[in-house]
């Protein structure tokens, strides 16, 4: 059994068409892992990826603890169900079943013990001794299956096994796969574009849109919290409502205006404390999300409600326990188009809503989802990545929410009221503000953590569970930003060093000892250059650099290196640079460094000036192509 790790996976064919683009996730040994999204996300080839089917143009594939991006499909230990079920119709289920096991010369009765055991797995034991053409569409899929399973791999790969099969027969199968994953205690990795699929059988989805990974997640936690607006839209069944709007906050109230009708409805402020205040002005536009369960027609739901908004009904799907009523909140709308103002809202099955009617709706806003209208990715997440809060500077002393901090001379701005941006992972517990931690949760292996500061809630990203309570914090200044009037006048300090160069191939001498004796000869040895300077690259980083971009291109093609502040270091000889000034923000101190048309910031213990030269540690070195932009180390 095995886990399996993808690090900045690419697929990008001939053309320069990129299927997949960087794609990164962890996968743990005995995980059902279900890749889901529309035809072209790039899902099916990011399994034949992992398969061998395809050739990888960038990154590493690890199954276990082997790196396997150069090793042959059969000797990967996976094995693989395809859609069609590729069975041979001259041969009966056993030999089919048994084929590959003959190929690898596996003894009969090991091949007869493995063969009776799958079958009996999948319940197709009275089958085989028939031929394919004897059997159902189901059970043939069972067969197939079965020729996978007596492989005993280390992971299952499954490219859309049901969809040649009706929706009866798609309902069984789903649960006969995720009883076989319980059985065999393996990693199972399957493709679909079924969304029904995908939230059934899954322990975590991870849905692509055009060669992107969207969202990795947990079924529920993809429900109830996506991370934009193709993830909200593509989970669940009805599509979710989105109506475009504004939102406006008015003192501890919000204000929710649907634009293109007259519905409003407004709700504490306190449900909206992790949207940015740039949102809350009235003027940005969002879209607003809503699931049909979230809207309710019940006469009790309406008159106990606090958000209510008017709908005129269209007309209705009746399914039994329950209907669909499809109407507009615009009074002058039609309920058909798909538009920002039509409304589907889950009923009971004996509603009694005719066309033109036109009702009160209860909204539950505790499950509203908001968009940013231009990006589309959530605004209220789950994970806030910035707090935000009105500051005010004063003599190079920051004022906010009731606090002060004297700024580091790094951070120059004039006196005045700014907007002040913490990103949520710049707050750690110990320091001198004092705040009110409210709760702290583990979301995705991350401590949330929610307190009070000056009568406004803020969070933080904490390494560790805080418990509730009066508890201080202190605040990384480099990682803050000033905003005024929309633009930014003081920018964070820059997380990366970036710098250009090539891939370069030369002969060297070299002294070798051989039988006692000492000898010249001539090596090929690869370096990285940077600027003016180069530095051995290890035989493994050429390799990967060669292997993904060609002979021709690997030693003309630019080259992007990136790394953070902390991994290069002023040294006698290597890259050349200017200091163009120390920036202090107290505790650290980093170089200002003028490196070709590039500046850098670099962490240094001592003071420097002038002209500096400097290494990067080449273990962290981030290499991206310049031409397609794609990360090979």
């Amino acid at each position: 059994m095995a886990g399996l790790n993808l690090k900045h996976i690419y697929k990008v064919y001939p053309n320069g068409t990129k299927a997949v683009n960087d794609f990164n996730m962890e996968i743990a040994d005995k995980e059902f892992i279900v890749f889901v999204g529309p035809s072209g996300c790039g899902k099916s080839t990011t399994l034949r990826m992992i398969a061998g089917l395809e050739d990888i143009s960038a990154g590493e594939l690890t199954i276990g603890d082997t790196v396997v991006n150069d090793v042959e499909p059969k000797d990967r230990d996976i094995a693989m169900v395809f859609q069609n079920y590729a069975l041979y119709p001259h041969m009966t289920v056993y030999e089919n079943i048994a084929f590959g096991l003959r190929l690898r010369k596996l003894s009969k009765d090991e091949i007869h013990r493995r063969v009776t055991e799958a079958a009996e797995i999948l319940g197709i034991t009275e089958y085989l001794s028939k031929k394919p053409k004897e059997m159902s569409g189901g059970q043939r899929q069972r067969v197939s299956l079965g020729r996978a399973i007596v492989r005993e791999p280390k992971v299952m790969l499954l490219d859309e096994p049901l969809s040649n099969l009706d929706a009866k027969l798609r309902t069984q199968m789903r649960a006969e796969i995720a009883k076989l994953h319980a059985k065999l205690n393996t990693t199972f990795i399957y493709v679909t574009h079924d969304q029904i699929e995908a939230m059934t059988m899954g322990t975590r989805i991870v849905v692509m849109k055009n060669g992107f990974v969207q969202q990795i997640d947990t079924p529920k936690n993809l429900y109830n919290f996506p991370g934009n607006k193709f993830v909200a839209g593509f989970i669940g069944t009805p599509q979710m409502n989105f109506f475009e709007g504004t939102l406006k906050k008015k003192g501890e109230e919000v204000e929710i205006s649907f634009d293109y009708s007259d519905a409003k409805v407004t709700v504490p402020y306190s449900m909206m404390y992790k949207v940015r205040p740039s949102f809350l002005n009235g003027d940005k536009k969002v879209f607003i999300g809503l699931r049909a369960e979230n809207v309710s027609l019940s006469p009790d739901a309406v008159k106990s409600s606090k958000f209510k908004i008017k709908v005129k009904v269209s007309h209705k799907e009746e399914l039994g326990n329950q209907t669909l009523v499809y109407g507009d909140i615009n009074m002058d709308g039609d309920g058909y188009t798909e538009s920002s103002t039509r409304i589907i809202i889950e009923a009971a099955g004996d509603t009694d809503f005719k066309a033109g009617d036109i009702l009160d709706a209860a909204l539950d806003l505790n499950k509203v989802h908001l968009f940013d209208k231009e990006t589309e990715e959530s605004i209220l997440p789950r994970i806030p990545e910035y707090n935000f809060v009105d500051c005010e500077v004063k003599d190079g002393v920051l004022a906010f929410l009731e606090n002060s901090v004297a700024l580091p001379s790094a951070i120059s701005c004039g006196d005045g009221k700014y907007e002040l941006l913490i990103p949520s992972d710049a707050i750690s517990f110990g320091g001198n503000i004092e705040v009110n931690v409210v709760s702290s949760e583990v979301i995705n292996g991350k401590i949330l953590v929610s307190f009070e500061l000056g009568g406004r809630r803020m969070f933080a990203v904490s390494e560790e569970e805080v418990k509730k309570g009066k508890k201080k914090i202190s605040v990384d200044l480099k990682r803050v930003s000033l905003m005024k009037d929309g633009e930014t006048a003081v920018e964070s300090m820059p997380d990366k060093v970036v710098m250009k160069g090539k891939l370069i191939k030369e002969k060297v001498a070299e002294t070798v000892e051989k039988d006692g004796k000492t000898k010249k000869t001539k090596v090929i040895k690869f370096f990285l250059g940077m600027g003016d300077a180069r530095f051995d690259a290890p035989d493994d980083m050429a390799k990967k650099l060669i292997s993904a971009m060609g002979v021709k291109k690997a030693f003309s093609e630019e080259l992007r290196y990136e790394c953070g502040p902390y991994d290069m270091k002023l040294a006698d000889s290597g890259i050349s640079g200017e200091v163009e000034r120390i920036a202090d923000y107290g505790k650290e101190k980093f170089a200002v460094v003028k490196i070709g048309g590039e500046t850098a910031y670099i962490r240094v213990d001592d003071k420097c000036e002038g002209a500096v030269h400097f290494v990067p540690d080449i273990d962290k070195l981030a290499i991206i192509t310049s031409e397609k932009d794609i990360r090979i180390i």
